[in-house]
């Protein structure tokens, strides 16, 4: 299992499921760089961009998983594509588990887990 240094060690963020099919995620890291004033230079913008992920699309929930089809995603390849994450439940935590991926900034193999608490 592998933590996504990008987001820093306490991201924050939103799922939200709705009954007519649809899913939204949105994720930044805590302490994102605030730009000191319109318009954002280069480096403002890759450092935002970098510091959040979000997608919007489609779900359908089986028994052991919830598949995600993206119409639209933070990452252009992901469009499209179906994201699929496992489920467990710990406690009033639902933990999400991708299957093995490749890491979209550093190209590496690996696994994440997620972990979403009613709130």
């Amino acid at each position: 299992m592998r933590v996504w240094p990008y987001l820093g060690p306490n991201p924050f963020g939103y799922i939200n499921y709705s009954a007519d099919g649809r899913v939204m995620v949105f994720v930044l890291r805590s302490g994102r760089l605030r730009p000191a004033s319109n318009p954002l230079n280069n480096e403002e913008k890759i450092a935002l961009f970098d510091s959040m992920f979000a997608y919007i699309g489609t779900y359908v929930v089986e028994s052991d998983r919830v598949i995600h089809t993206l119409d639209g995603s933070w990452n252009e390849l992901w469009t499209g594509k179906r994201q699929v994450r496992f489920l467990a439940f710990r406690g009033d935590r639902l933990i999400y588990t991708t299957p093995e991926t490749i890491d979209p900034i550093d190209g590496k193999l690996c696994t994440y887990e997620v972990t979403f608490s009613r709130g």
